[in-house]
This record gives C-alpha cells, sequence and structure tokens, in this order.
C-alpha cells in the first residue's frame, strides 16, 4: 500500500524517506521539536555569543603560543567553512587550512578557494587522493547501493586533518558546522564517515581494486587522537548570528567569492549525492532539512521554504554534463550507470560494521582514565 505522505506544520520535514521522524499531537516533527529544545543551548547569536568568541579565541591564541599555526581548518569551498575562514582571518588567527581534492571540484569552487587563500593568506595544504583506488571506492559504495557514497570524501578529508594537527601539534579544529544552517539533519538513510570495518567491507564485496595507498580514520583512532593530543573541536560559527545571504554578500566584499547554488553544491560528486543519489536511489530530498533549518533559525518562513521546495531539484543540462563527467571519472559507460542506478538499495549495516559494543567499553575506559588521571 502506498505510504501516507505526512509533513510537519512547523517546518518542512516529511516521513516520505525517513523511519526516524515521528510527529506530536499538534504536527509537529521531533526533528524541529529537538532542534527548539537544544537552541538556546547550543546557538549563540547574541552578547553571550561574542563573549564565548572572545573566550575561544583567547585560548587558541593561548595554546598556540610557540607553535606554526594556532588552529586547523578544512575547507571545501562552500559558504560555511569559506565564511569560517574569514572570521578566523578576522579574529588573527594563524590558520592552517586544508583542501581535499578529489577530482571533483567545481570551477566557482576552485576559483573561490584559490581567492580567499591569497585573501587571508593562510598556509593551504592541499590533499590528492590516488585517483584510481578513490574512484574505484566510491564505485564500489555505488554498487553497494548504500545511502553516503561521500563516506570515502569525508573519512580521507579527516584522516588528513588529525595527521596535520598530531604533525604541527594543532591542538584546535574549528568546523564549519552550524546550527543556523544545519540544526536539522535526517536520521534515516546515512552512516556515519568513520567506520572503516565498513568502508573495508565494502570495498572488499564491490571493489576492483586495492586501496592502500589512501589512508583513513576509524572511530577509534578518532578517538585515541583526541586524547592522546587533547585536539577539541569546536563550532564558532554558533557563537554568532550566522546568516547565509549576509555571509554571501561579506565573502563577495571581501574576496570576489561568486554564489555557487544551494547547500554543498561547490563539488560535482557531492552535487550528484545531494540532487540526483538520494532523490532517485532513496527517496530523500536533502533540501528539506537546509530549509527547515532556516525556517529554526529564523532566516526563512514555512511559506517561503515551501516556495523553494517547489521550484526544481536541479537543472537537468547541468545535471547532465555532471553524471557524464562522473561516468568519465569512474570509467563507467552509459549502460553500466543506469544498471547501477537501478539496482536495489541497501543500508549501511546489511555490510560488516564496527562493534558498537567494543566502542562503548573502549569509551568507558577513556572516561575512567581521564576521571583518575591515568
Amino acid at each position: 500500500m502506498k505510504r501516507e505522505i505526512i509533513r510537519c506544520n512547523r517546518c518542512i520535514m516529511d516521513n516520505s524517506s525517513d523511519d526516524k521522524i515521528f510527529f506530536d499531537d499538534n504536527g509537529y516533527c521531533n526533528y524541529c521539536t529537538d532542534a527548539l529544545t537544544k537552541m538556546n543551548n547550543v546557538y549563540f547569536p547574541n552578547e553571550i555569543g561574542e563573549q564565548k568568541m572572545k573566550d575561544l579565541i583567547e585560548k587558541i591564541k593561548k595554546a598556540g603560543i610557540g607553535k606554526k599555526y594556532d588552529c586547523i581548518m578544512g575547507l571545501s569551498g562552500g559558504l560555511d567553512s569559506s565564511y569560517l575562514a574569514y572570521i578566523g582571518y578576522k579574529l588573527g588567527l594563524r590558520v592552517l587550512a586544508i583542501h581535499i581534492d578529489d577530482g571533483y571540484d567545481t570551477e566557482i569552487s576552485k576559483s573561490n578557494l584559490e581567492k580567499l587563500i591569497k585573501r587571508t593568506g593562510f598556509d593551504y595544504q592541499v590533499i590528492k587522493p590516488d585517483s584510481e583506488q578513490f574512484n574505484a571506492l566510491t564505485l564500489a559504495y555505488m554498487k553497494a547501493g548504500v545511502p553516503n557514497i561521500a563516506i570515502p570524501q569525508d573519512n580521507i578529508l579527516f584522516a588528513f586533518l588529525y595527521k596535520k594537527m598530531k604533525e604541527y601539534k594543532i591542538k584546535f579544529f574549528l568546523a564549519g558546522g552550524n546550527f543556523a544552517l544545519e540544526s536539522i539533519l535526517q536520521k534515516g538513510n546515512t552512516y556515519k564517515p568513520y567506520d572503516v570495518i565498513n568502508l573495508k567491507d565494502i570495498n572488499k564485496k564491490f571493489g576492483n581494486c586495492k586501496i592502500n595507498k589512501l589512508e583513513f580514520i576509524s572511530t577509534i583512532g578518532l578517538l585515541i587522537d583526541k586524547k592522546m593530543h587533547g585536539i577539541e573541536t569546536h563550532r564558532p560559527l554558533d557563537y554568532m548570528d550566522y546568516n547565509r545571504e549576509r555571509a554571501f554578500r561579506e565573502l563577495a566584499d571581501f574576496c570576489d567569492f561568486k554564489y555557487y547554488g544551494r547547500k554543498h553544491l561547490e563539488n560535482i560528486l557531492t552535487a550528484f549525492i545531494q540532487l540526483y543519489w538520494f532523490p532517485k536511489k532513496f527517496g530523500v530530498d536533502k533540501r528539506t532539512s537546509h530549509l527547515s533549518s532556516m525556517i529554526i533559525s529564523g532566516q526563512m518562513t514555512r511559506e517561503e521554504a515551501l516556495k523553494e521546495y517547489s521550484e526544481p531539484l536541479y537543472d537537468e543540462k547541468t545535471m547532465s554534463t555532471y553524471i557524464s563527467y562522473i561516468k568519465k571519472q569512474l570509467n563507467i559507460s552509459d549502460e553500466e550507470f543506469d544498471d547501477m542506478m537501478n539496482l536495489p538499495t541497501h543500508q549501511h549495516n546489511e555490510y560488516r560494521v564496527e562493534d558498537d559494543t567494543f566502542l562503548y567499553k573502549f569509551l568507558k575506559r577513556i572516561h575512567t582514565s581521564r576521571k583518575h588521571n591515568i
């Protein structure tokens, strides 16, 4: 039987592709209810945020005395990370900026990154994962039919970030994640990026080459690095009134930053995943999360969000160009691509996954060692 589609009466989240959503008697979903509940504890677009930002910057600069860098940032070429770099520049931070060039950056993204780095003067390091192995692993994820085929991209970036933090003894990682534009993220049809067991099993079952030239970081490896090296992650954009349109204007004035489209469209592969893979394979339209987040932070009304949501998901000509490029990168034919898009979908936990019980025990040991100063 066809499922009844229910949409939240406050944001625009719905149950079309997410079994983690539920609604109360008012027709409000758990996502926006949870976001509003925690909003005052995590988002400070006020004087409290100004003080928190001041305290954080003082802490970062103090820890950076005698070191080459105060902190590290990952730059995607998108709005959030670019605006964070701009804020870091304004606050006088010595930033090591990291970017992963996976071969899928758009031309506008390349230009924006070049102008941003030139204007800030930040030291800039680019990781270029082995093209053959990276594309083969991405293709393996697509053949596996799982939702989050961006995991190789995300994991490799963070593996490099943590490698550089240890190399330069950098304690602070400043992330572009934020409440204003990301308070609502669908929980169904997704998966964590650090499960290397899952990653290797998918490659073993569906890959066509080794992945020994790619560097990854596991969940436990991440936890160990954080503990052993005192690494802290902070989200400075939560300490200000972070507004999307204003941020684009400020970046345009600062370094002639050009608008590249909606969230996460600065990379061809990411755009394909967001606008084509998720909707076609899993019925997931990520715009519901992005627009709902803006409703919660007061940057958009529900009516405005619904109007934007009613627009076409993507430009047919542009997407056709992107898909042709992806086929070329993955070395697959039109027929192979179509066959792959028509394969049954699967969830990540249908393949080998890391042991959550072991992770729980490991985290408990870390907590105990901290408690007893071991």
